[in-house]
């Protein structure tokens, strides 16, 4: 094998993590920094969700929720904004973005980062299968969750696909399901949006650019 072929074949690793960000705050900022040291990628990608299919709306519009992720993209060099379900018109599908971003990105192995929640619904999402052909699963818990707490469901689908050591998720292009004890900030977006309506000075749970764009655009007020 020659040596311009071997390097063809280098995966360069990244992390993607949806979420609707409305707003982004700290809580998001230190877990994606902590995931992303422990996978020890290259680049994390944040990537919001226009309308996602779980939810019936968000509070800030599109406009508003990129303009804050990208003042936190532009403090972080790990971090980047992808925008892609932002210009979309319908709703937001995981699979569709994954198959965008493989396409772009044929070399990359791609770590879908989500939280506990989301993934005791994994089985329900639109087109789950495909989506763990394009990519491993990191799913971040607490300390001291006990996955016998789980579903039947998501029991069965972690038989044929949880991988438990990180070097040997990395051996594979996809499929694998590795979960991932985050010890960063718990805190609810819905939480910071209360604080906001009731106390405009509140902002310790969100960087400086962020809190400063919400008060100067008036968002999250009656």
């Amino acid at each position: 094998m020659n040596s311009a072929k071997r390097v063809s074949e280098i995966k360069k690793n990244i992390a993607i993590m949806g979420g609707t960000f409305d707003p982004i705050h700290n809580g998001h900022i230190e877990t994606a920094k902590e995931t992303a040291a422990w996978l020890n990628v290259e680049q994390l990608f944040f990537l919001p969700a226009h309308l996602p299919p779980h939810k019936n709306t968000t509070t800030a519009s599109a406009k508003h929720r990129t303009a804050m992720v990208n003042l936190v993209c532009q403090q972080q060099s790990l971090f980047q904004l992808d925008n892609r379900e932002l210009k979309r018109h319908s709703a937001s599908y995981t699979v569709t973005s994954l198959r965008e971003i493989k396409q772009e990105q044929p070399n990359s192995r791609v770590f879908f980062i989500i939280g506990m929640d989301s993934f005791l619904n994994f089985t329900l999402w639109h087109q789950w299968q495909t989506i763990l052909s394009l990519c491993h699963i990191v799913v971040n818990i607490r300390p001291g969750y006990q996955l016998n707490q789980i579903n039947t469901a998501t029991q069965k689908l972690l038989k044929s696909h949880q991988i438990d050591d990180l070097a040997e998720i990395k051996q594979q292009d996809a499929g694998g399901i590795i979960f991932h004890q985050n010890q960063s900030l718990n805190i609810s977006s819905s939480e910071i949006r209360q604080q906001l309506l009731s106390n405009k000075k509140q902002n310790n749970h969100l960087t400086e650019c962020v809190h400063h764009y919400i008060i100067e655009k008036k968002l999250y007020q009656k």
